[in-house]
């Protein structure tokens, strides 16, 4: 099955806008758009008013992997595989996961940092995500959320 919005014929920088508009319907007091040294988006940086205290979130938007993936679909026709194309796809899957997101937000089931969590970005400059994959921020095997071992 091909991916989610792989024909999509909107810019990048259309759907960029959009986020940010997201973000700030959400709440946001600071959005910024990161940049790689070829001067292609990568990634959406906001800070939200949360019950901790304003923290800081980023969102990547990884268009080589999703370009990679189109490259290597047989059901997506050849005029979909260029890396201009999967920017475009890339930004149109993050502002619908996005959407998706604020969605269960505004039903009040979660927070935006609950929900947030692995792109909050702590002192370090590290994503909470990136402190876990890297055992800063390990979990003790066999225990749940509160840390209490399961064999207790």
């Amino acid at each position: 099955m091909p991916l989610l919005d792989y024909t999509t014929t909107v810019p990048a920088s259309r759907t960029i806008g959009q986020v940010h508009a997201l973000l700030v319907e959400a709440g946001a007091r600071q959005i910024m758009t990161e940049y790689n040294a070829t001067s292609t988006p990568t990634a959406i940086a906001f800070a939200v008013e949360t019950g901790y205290g304003l923290r800081r979130f980023v969102l990547p938007v990884k268009a080589e992997r999703v370009h990679a993936v189109l490259k290597r679909d047989r059901k997506v026709a050849p005029r979909y595989k260029s890396p201009e194309h999967a920017e475009r796809v890339a930004w149109r899957i993050a502002k619908d996961w996005l959407e998706a997101q604020l969605a269960i937000i505004r039903t009040e089931m979660v927070t935006l940092d609950q929900v947030m969590l692995p792109y909050m970005v702590a002192d370090s400059g590290h994503t909470v995500y990136e402190l876990y994959r890297d055992q800063q921020l390990a979990l003790m095997p066999g225990s749940d959320s509160t840390g209490v071992s399961a064999d207790a």
